[in-house]
């Protein structure tokens, strides 16, 4: 029985032996027999595990993290116990915590792949140096001596360029992670790694021919795309349709409200709007008595509605039963000449009419008003004459609708003059625009000779 397990036991062995890799089967670099640098700072190189070298500096040295992986974070100085291996900078919060067990180490940077430079811009300190690893974090290392900050840099420099040569094509892994890093994406020689390198990261190396690939495709087509824009909007104006056209087509239609008064008047063939015409009609003939008539306002849905019959050129009846509020009628009215591009009383003759209602002497602000009224343009003048002389009516029943002509000249004056800029002094227009009005209301027979009508 001795003698059988005896021939097991060795060929258990033999077999163990067969399968461990011969010493001429690994790359030649110095084994960390340290347990905590086995657990979490080895490297994978075709699968065999290949831990740190010997420590080569320490010191204490200030040193701040600005980025995590691309992500800015908030520069805070700490004092840190820095030790520089062969391919790694160890980052301790104190000297003591290299003696503990794993999980006292505060922060790796790995230095294959990474990129040193000195950072005066980014801090006041003196003898500040950057570190960029593969991965997109930043630190920042600092120290009062410039000898020491010098030594270090160089040191690191000298670290990253070695290890990058002699890790060359390998694939590494992030501590404690089963995630494979691509050390080398920023050296020429990165396309020349292992396939199996390409299959495990097939991600990065797709970004990196995308942004390469984009920013070519942009710099050859940018100044053709926006050309070919330039010149299809250049088309799309030059076969716009002009407004005649659309007009005649019947797709745009000549509206009533908005219209400017001698636009409007020339295509109806008349000196007043119809519009106008009907509606004062309507008044005289149903509203003289109302209370608060042009005072009081109708319903604005109503109003809307009458609008649009109006624009839509449809035919109008306002004695229907739908329209049977006079206060409808008056406010579509009042909205007719709120919404004039150019008011009743035009905008060249706004501050005209300020300086003749400022005269004091009676006789004479009448001829100033009546002379100013006479250079309007046809339309603008009968038009006017007949609305004041249907406003002279409505004051003529003012003990049954209680308008005055003062509550006449509140209401009417901004609707029927306003000036063409508004200078700040709104109140004191809105003074000139009543008194204006109610002058011209007083003196309306005179003025638009109007005896015995």
């Amino acid at each position: 029985m001795r003698i059988k397990n005896n021939q097991s036991s060795t060929e258990r062995l033999s077999q163990s032996k067969s399968m461990v890799l011969q010493e001429s089967d690994l790359p030649q670099k110095p084994i960390s027999r340290h347990r905590r640098n086995q657990s979490q700072h080895n490297v994978l190189v075709s699968g065999v595990a290949l831990f740190e070298p010997l420590v080569e500096l320490k010191e204490h040295l200030n040193v701040a993290k600005i980025s995590e992986s691309g992500k800015k974070q908030r520069k805070n100085w700490a004092l840190m116990w820095t030790v520089l291996t062969s391919d790694q900078l160890l980052l301790y919060k104190d000297k003591q915590e290299t003696s503990q067990k794993p999980g006292g180490k505060t922060d790796v940077v790995q230095l294959c792949g990474a990129v040193i430079e000195w950072a005066k811009e980014k801090s006041s300190r003196k003898n500040v140096f950057q570190i960029t690893t593969n991965t997109g974090s930043e630190y920042l290392i600092q120290t009062d001596s410039a000898s020491t900050a010098n030594k270090w840099c160089d040191a690191i420099r000298k670290t990253i360029n070695s290890s990058t040569k002699d890790e060359r094509g390998f694939p590494l892994r992030r501590s404690n992670s089963t995630e494979f890093l691509p050390r080398h994406s920023s050296l020429p020689s990165y396309g020349s790694a292992s396939p199996n390198t390409k299959r495990q990261n097939p991600i990065h190396r797709r970004s990196i021919n995308m942004f390469g690939s984009s920013k070519l495709k942009h710099s050859t087509s940018d100044s053709a795309d926006k050309n070919g824009v330039k010149n299809r909007l250049k088309k799309f104006i030059t076969r716009r349709p002009s407004m005649k056209t659309l007009q005649e087509k019947g797709l745009i239609k000549d509206r009533v409200f908005g219209c400017h008064l001698l636009t409007l008047c020339e295509r109806e063939g008349t000196t007043v709007p119809k519009f106008v015409r009907v509606c004062l009609e309507a008044v005289d003939k149903r509203g003289l008595d109302v209370d608060g008539i042009y005072r009081v306002s109708g319903n604005l849905a109503t109003i809307q509605k009458l609008r649009f019959i109006i624009d839509q050129e449809e035919d109008l009846d306002l004695d229907h039963s739908q329209w049977e509020d006079i206060h409808v009628v008056t406010g579509a009215l009042k909205m007719f000449f709120r919404e004039l591009p150019e008011p009743l009383f035009p905008f060249r003759f706004f501050q005209q009419f300020v300086e003749a209602v400022k005269i004091k002497e009676s006789k004479q602000k009448i001829q100033a008003v009546k002379k100013l009224i006479q250079q309007l343009p046809k339309p603008n003048q009968e038009t006017m004459k007949l609305l004041f002389s249907h406003l002279h009516r409505v004051l003529a029943f003012s003990k049954k609708n209680l308008m005055s002509t003062q509550g006449i000249g509140i209401v009417f004056g901004p609707t029927l003059m306003w000036p063409e800029l508004d200078g700040g002094n709104m109140a004191v227009n809105m003074v000139y625009q009543n008194q204006i009005v109610e002058f011209i209301l007083i003196e309306s027979r005179e003025i638009f000779n109007m005896d015995g009508k």
